[in-house]
C-alpha cells in the first residue's frame, strides 16, 4: 500500500494543485444552470419543475459517470481520463448557446454534466500520491474545488448582465477546454500507475473493482453523502432562485448571497479533512449531522402568524427569518456539510485503500444524484404545498435518517467488539457506584435462555410466556390494522361533510395510507432483531397517536387544505408497518409444531382491526361520544350531524392501553438479536422474492380490497348504504385467515395457495360479471357475494403462504449452508423464516396502494374499474403458474414433502 514516503513533496503539491482547480473550474461549469437557468426559465417560460428538471439534468450525468469515471482512473490514470473529461465538456457547453427548444437544453445539459464527474476522477488521483496519515487533508484539499459554484455566483451575473446568458456559456466553455489542454501537459501520472506499468502488472478487473459494493457500509456512506454533498449541490442550485422569490432581490443579488453558502460548504472541506485526520472522520460526522439538524429546522420553519387568546384579549405575533439572518444562517449549514464531505471520503481509502475509484465512484454518484433528484423534488414540494421552505424540511427529515442509521451502525459495532463489557454494566449510569456484576441484577424483560423446541423447557414454561406475548401482540396488531385503514371510511364520507375533493383525490387519500404502510414495512421488517419485540411493540403502537389524534381535529373544519390530509393519510401508514414487525416478532417464540397456528391467529385477529374499525367508524361517528371535548358536530347537505372527527378519537384511548401493556407484559428474545447485514441475506434468496409475489396476491388483495372496497361500492351502487356491509369483507378475510391454519398443515401450504389463486380467478370474473355497465344493470348482490368469496380466499391464501415459507427455508438452508451443523441450521432457518415472513408482508402491503389507485386510475381513463379487475386476474393467473412451477408440481420443492413422502427432519427445519 502506499504510504507517501517514496513520493517527493513537489510531485505531490503538483498533482494536488492543479486537480483542484481543475475541479473548481469543472465545479464552476456544473453549476452553471443556476445562474444562466433563471434566464432561460425566463425566456422559455418554463414552470417550477421543468425549471428544477433542467437545473438538475447536469448533475444526472455528472453523477451517473461517476461510477464509470472512477474505474477508468483506477485503469488508465488521472491524467488522460481528468484531460479528455475537461475538453469534452468544454464542447457540451459551448454547444449549449446554439439550442433553441427547452429538449435541446435538456441534451446539452446532459453533456456539461460530465464536469460532474471530474470529483471522483480527481480523489482517485489525489489519493494515490499520499498515505493514509495525510489522505484525508489532501483530499479535504482537492474538495474544496467545489469553491467553482461560488465563482460562478461571483461572476456570472456580472457576465451575463454585460453579454447575455449566452456569453456565459461560451466563456466557461473556453475556461474547461483551456483547463482540459493545460492539465494533460502538467500533470504526471499518479505513482501506482507507473509502478504497474514497470511491473506489467495488470489493472484490476471491473469485478474485482466492484467486489465492495456488495457492503452495506458503502451504501451507508453513499447516503451520508447523497446529503453533504448532494443537498449542497441541490441548495447552490436553488438558492439564487429562492432568494429572488422570496426575498424579492435581484439576480446579481442572489447570486452573491448564495454564494456565501457556496463559499463555506467548499472552503471548509479542507479544514474538515484536517479534522478527520486529527479526531476521526466518525466524530465529524457526528457533528455534521447534528449542527445540521438545528439549521434546518430553523431554515425550514415558515413565516408564521400566530393569534393566542390572553387574559386581556388576543396576542397576534408572527416569526419569520430576514434575509441576513437567512444568509448567515445558510453559511453556518453550509460550513458543516463541508466537514461532512471530507469526513465521508475520509472513510474510503482507509476502509478500500484498492478500490478507492470504485466506491468512491458509487458514494460520489449517489451523492451527485442527490444534486439531481432534490431540485426537482424541491419544485414538485413548492408546486404541491406552495411553502418556499419545505425544501429544508425535506432536508431535515434526510439527515435525521441518516443520524440515526449512522448511529445505530456504531452501536453494533461498539456490541460486537466489548459486548460483554458493557453487558455487565448497570442499565442506569447512576447505578454504577452500587453496581456489583452477578450480585446486584436488576429486573429485565429480556429472555436471555429460550429453548422453544425443547419439549420439558417449553411444557414448563416457554408455552405460557409465548402465550402471554402473542395474547398482547395480538389486540396491538389489531389497533394497527384499525388505524391504518380507518381512513376508507373517513374519505367516504369527506364530501358529506363538506369537503370538495374529487373522486381522483379521494382515490389518493385511500391510497396513499397503503403506500406509506406498505414502505414502512420494509423498514419494520428489520427491527425487532435490532431493538428487540418488546421495545418495538411499545414504541410502534405509541405512534398510532400521531394519526388517531390528527384525524379527529382535522376533520372538523371543512377548511383543512388537502395537504394536511396527505400528510395524516402518510401517518396511517404507521399502522400498516407494524405488521411486520409483530409477525417477526411473534415468529420467534413458538417452536414450528405450532408457529403456523401462532402466526395466523396474531395475523388473522390482527386483520380483524379493519373489520372491527368499518363496524364501529359507522356507529360512533353518529353520537357525540366525547362530549364537549370531542368537538362540535358536522352537518351533511341532507341535514343530519356527524360526529366525524370520533373516527380517530375513538381509538385513542385503545392505543394507551395497549403501549402500556406491550412495555409491562412483553419479552424480548437476547437469541432473536441480529444486525442489520445478518438478516439481508434474504435479499440473496430466490425463493423470497417468489414468496413476495405469491403475498402480494394474497395478503395484498385483502388489504387493498379492503381500502378500496368501500369507496368503490359506493361509486358503483350509489343507491345502497354501503357502510352497512363494507365491515363484512374485512371480517370474513380475518376470521378465515385464524380459522384455517389447520388446512394448510393438513394438505400442505402449497397445495392450498394453487387453489386458492384459482378461486380468485373464478371470483374476480364473478365480480366483473355482476358491476354495471354505464350506469345500467349489474346486481349489488352478486357483487358482494363474488367479493365475500375473495376476502374469504385471501384469508385462506394468507395463512397458507406463511405456512410455506418456514417449510421453504427448512429444505434449503441445509442446501445453501451444508457445513452448519443441526442446531445452526434450526437457528439460521427460523431467523431467515422471520425475516422473510416481515419482508413478503412489506411488500405484499403495496396492494393496499396499488389496488385504490387502479380503481381510480381505470375509473379516470374508461368511466368503469373494469381495467383494473381484470388486471388484478391476469395477476393471480401469473401467481397460479408460479405456484405450481416452484412448488406443488412434480419435483417442486414442497411436493415431496406435501405427499408425505419424506418427513422433515425437525432439526433441519
Amino acid at each position: 500500500m502506499l504510504d507517501g514516503s517514496h513520493v517527493s513533496k513537489g510531485d505531490q503539491t503538483r498533482a494536488l494543485a492543479l486537480s483542484t482547480i481543475a475541479f473548481t473550474v469543472c465545479f464552476a461549469v456544473w453549476t452553471i444552470f443556476s445562474i444562466i437557468g433563471v434566464a432561460i426559465k425566463k425566456e422559455l417560460g418554463l414552470s417550477e419543475f421543468e425549471f428544477g428538471l433542467l437545473v438538475a439534468t447536469p448533475i444526472l450525468t455528472g453523477s451517473l459517470t461517476r461510477l464509470i469515471l472512477g474505474v477508468w482512473t483506477e485503469k488508465y490514470g488521472g491524467k488522460i481520463v481528468f484531460s479528455l473529461q475537461m475538453i469534452l465538456t468544454g464542447l457540451a457547453t459551448w454547444a449549449l448557446t446554439l439550442a433553441h427548444t427547452y429538449v435541446m437544453y435538456l441534451i446539452a445539459a446532459l453533456g456539461i454534466g460530465l464536469a460532474g464527474g471530474s470529483f471522483i476522477i480527481g480523489v482517485a488521483y489525489v489519493s494515490r500520491w499520499y498515505g493514509p496519515g495525510k489522505q484525508g487533508t489532501a483530499l479535504g484539499i482537492f474538495g474544496a474545488g467545489n469553491v467553482g459554484a461560488a465563482v460562478t455566483k461571483f461572476l456570472a451575473p456580472f457576465v451575463m448582465v454585460a453579454y447575455g446568458w449566452q456569453g456565459v456559456a461560451q466563456v466557461w466553455a473556453v475556461g474547461i477546454a483551456l483547463m482540459g489542454v493545460i492539465f494533460f501537459f502538467l500533470a504526471k501520472d499518479d505513482p501506482m500507475l507507473v509502478e504497474r506499468r514497470k511491473t506489467g502488472v495488470k489493472a484490476p478487473s471491473l469485478r474485482e473493482q466492484f467486489a465492495p459494493l456488495r457492503n452495506l457500509q458503502v451504501w451507508r456512506f453513499s447516503l451520508y453523502y447523497f446529503f453533504v454533498f448532494g443537498a449542497f449541490v441541490a441548495l447552490a442550485l436553488w438558492m439564487p432562485h429562492y432568494l429572488i422569490d422570496v426575498y424579492g432581490v435581484d439576480v446579481k443579488t442572489a447570486g452573491m448571497s448564495a454564494a456565501a453558502f457556496s463559499l463555506s460548504a467548499s472552503l471548509f472541506r479542507a479544514y474538515g479533512g484536517h479534522l478527520s485526520d486529527r479526531f476521526g472522520a466518525r466524530s465529524v460526522m457526528y457533528w455534521t449531522f447534528g449542527f445540521s439538524l438545528i439549521f434546518l429546522f430553523m431554515l425550514s420553519y415558515p413565516p408564521t402568524e400566530y393569534v393566542i387568546q390572553g387574559k386581556d384579549g388576543p396576542i397576534h405575533f408572527s416569526t419569520e427569518m430576514g434575509r441576513w439572518p437567512f444568509v448567515v444562517t445558510l453559511f453556518c449549514l453550509g460550513f458543516f456539510m463541508s466537514l461532512g464531505k471530507a469526513a465521508v471520503y475520509k472513510h474510503i481509502p482507509v476502509y478500500y485503500p484498492k478500490h478507492v475509484g470504485a466506491v468512491g465512484g458509487l458514494v460520489g454518484m449517489i451523492g451527485g444524484l442527490g444534486g439531481f433528484i432534490l431540485p426537482i423534488l424541491f419544485g414538485a414540494l413548492l408546486d404541491l404545498t406552495g411553502i418556499y421552505t419545505s425544501c429544508f424540511a425535506l432536508l431535515f427529515i434526510l439527515v435525521a435518517i441518516a443520524l440515526v442509521w449512522m448511529h445505530m451502525s456504531i452501536r453494533q459495532m461498539e456490541r460486537a467488539a466489548i459486548g460483554k463489557t458493557l453487558d455487565e454494566l448497570p442499565g442506569l449510569p447512576e447505578m454504577q457506584p452500587i453496581h456489583i456484576p452477578g450480585k446486584t441484577v436488576m429486573t429485565t424483560h429480556t429472555l436471555d435462555d429460550w429453548r422453544p423446541e425443547d419439549k420439558a423447557f417449553w411444557d414448563e414454561k416457554g408455552r405460557k410466556i409465548a402465550r402471554r406475548n402473542l395474547w398482547l401482540s395480538i389486540p396491538a396488531l389489531l389497533l394497527a390494522f384499525s388505524v391504518w385503514m380507518v381512513w376508507s371510511m373517513v374519505v367516504a364520507r369527506l364530501p358529506a361533510i363538506g369537503f370538495d375533493f374529487t373522486p381522483g383525490q379521494l382515490f389518493w387519500l385511500a391510497a396513499l395510507p397503503g403506500l406509506s404502510g406498505a414502505t414502512l414495512r420494509i423498514f419494520y421488517s428489520f427491527m425487532v432483531p435490532i431493538f428487540g419485540g418488546r421495545l418495538w411493540t411499545t414504541l410502534s403502537t405509541a405512534s398510532l397517536l400521531l394519526p388517531a389524534i390528527g384525524i379527529g381535529y382535522s376533520v372538523q373544519n371543512p377548511e383543512t387544505p388537502y395537504l394536511i390530509f396527505m400528510v395524516l393519510a402518510l401517518l396511517c401508514g404507521l399502522g400498516g408497518g407494524n405488521f411486520a414487525s409483530s409477525m417477526a416478532n411473534i415468529a420467534y417464540f413458538f417452536p414450528k409444531a405450532e408457529k403456523g397456528n401462532a402466526l395466523a391467529l396474531n395475523a388473522g385477529l390482527g386483520n380483524l382491526g379493519v373489520s372491527v374499525m368499518q363496524f364501529l367508524v359507522p356507529i360512533v361517528i353518529t353520537m357525540g361520544v366525547f362530549g364537549a371535548m370531542g368537538g362540535e358536530a358536522q352537518t351533511t347537505a341532507e341535514g343530519a350531524q356527524l360526529w366525524m372527527q370520533n373516527a380517530g378519537f375513538v381509538w385513542v384511548p385503545f392505543i394507551i392501553v395497549a403501549t402500556i401493556a406491550a412495555w409491562l407484559g412483553m419479552n424480548d428474545i437476547a437469541d432473536a438479536k441480529a444486525s442489520f447485514r445478518d438478516q439481508a441475506v434474504i435479499f440473496t434468496r430466490f425463493h423470497n422474492w417468489i414468496m413476495c409475489i405469491l403475498y402480494t396476491g394474497t395478503f395484498g388483495s385483502f388489504i387493498g380490497y379492503s381500502a378500496g372496497f368501500p369507496l368503490l361500492t359506493k361509486l358503483m351502487f350509489p343507491e345502497v348504504n354501503a357502510l352497512q356491509y363494507v365491515f363484512l369483507g374485512p371480517l370474513v378475510g380475518a376470521l378465515s385467515r385464524a380459522a384455517t391454519g389447520w388446512v394448510s398443515d393438513k394438505f400442505g401450504g402449497g397445495r392450498v395457495t394453487f387453489w386458492v389463486f384459482l378461486g380468485m380467478i373464478v371470483a374476480v370474473f364473478g365480480v366483473i360479471t355482476f358491476l354495471p355497465t354505464d350506469g345500467t344493470g349489474g346486481s349489488f348482490a352478486g357483487f358482494f357475494a363474488c367479493f365475500m368469496a375473495l376476502f374469504f380466499l385471501t384469508g385462506v391464501g394468507n395463512a397458507s403462504t406463511f405456512q410455506m415459507i418456514p417449510a421453504i427455508m427448512g429444505r434449503e438452508i441445509p442446501r445453501l449452508m451444508p457445513n452448519l451443523d443441526a442446531p445452526a441450521i434450526r437457528k439460521q432457518a427460523e431467523r431467515e423464516s422471520a425475516a422473510i415472513i416481515a419482508f413478503t408482508s412489506a411488500i405484499a402491503a403495496y396492494g393496499a396502494f396499488f389496488i385504490p389507485k387502479a380503481y381510480g386510475t381505470s375509473i379516470a381513463m374508461t368511466g368503469a374499474p373494469f381495467m383494473a379487475l381484470w388486471g388484478f386476474l391476469g395477476f393471480y393467473a401469473i401467481c397460479v403458474v408460479l405456484t405450481w412451477v416452484y412448488y406443488t408440481r412434480p419435483g417442486g420443492l414442497l411436493h415431496d414433502l406435501e405427499r408425505g413422502r419424506i418427513a422433515a427432519k425437525p432439526a433441519q427445519a
